[in-house]
């Protein structure tokens, strides 16, 4: 999959900010670290913008980054791309991340996979026609002996099975339908 960091209607978007509050942890972060090296906070402060805004990262919100670290944007762009933890397009209400190393492989991560792809019509990294799901694989999950297993969002779901799959999909869907309903 290739990735390509655009402006698209850029100049149109207002780039967020941090609120007040969050800008206290942030310079608070930033001051770890020793002058000259405040791009060592970057990968923090990412996760941080992607959680304040909307789950993924907007080139406005990686200007904005570059900005208050003091760094070119095109470093921002480096990291935010190279990791796969990171969102570069507005992902679904419900991201699934898939373990898709040995261990989890072994015992039919590949099935799991080859399962959400059809039930979902998407390929991994794409976004459900309704926006609801999000299908990622990752790397080591940390969880090996209980695969094969998913992550959505900071649960892990083990033992998966086809069965389970399409349970919590079912699930997912209930409880995010619900929520965007209120």
């Amino acid at each position: 999959m290739s990735i390509k960091i655009t402006n698209g209607n850029a100049a149109d978007e207002v780039a967020p900010q941090f609120s007040a509050e969050r800008m206290v942890e942030v310079q608070r972060i930033i001051n770890q670290y020793p002058e000259g090296k405040h791009k060592s906070a970057l990968m923090r402060i990412l996760h941080m913008a992607e959680e304040d805004f909307g789950g993924w990262l907007s080139v406005p919100t990686m200007n904005y980054v570059a900005g208050i670290l003091n760094i070119q944007p095109i470093e921002v762009y480096e990291v935010a791309t190279f990791y796969t933890m990171f969102n570069i397009e507005k992902p679904g209400k419900v991201v699934l991340e898939v373990c898709r190393t040995g261990p989890c492989m072994l015992v039919g991560s590949d099935n799991i996979i080859d399962h959400l792809k059809q039930k979902l019509g998407v390929e991994v990294g794409g976004t459900s026609a309704d926006g609801m799901f999000t299908l990622k694989t990752a790397e080591c999950l940390g969880a090996c002996g209980y695969g094969p297993m998913l992550q959505c969002g900071k649960h892990y779901h083990e033992h998966l099975t086809i069965e389970k799959v399409d349970a919590l999909l079912e699930t997912f869907r209930k409880e995010h339908s619900t929520s965007s309903n209120n």
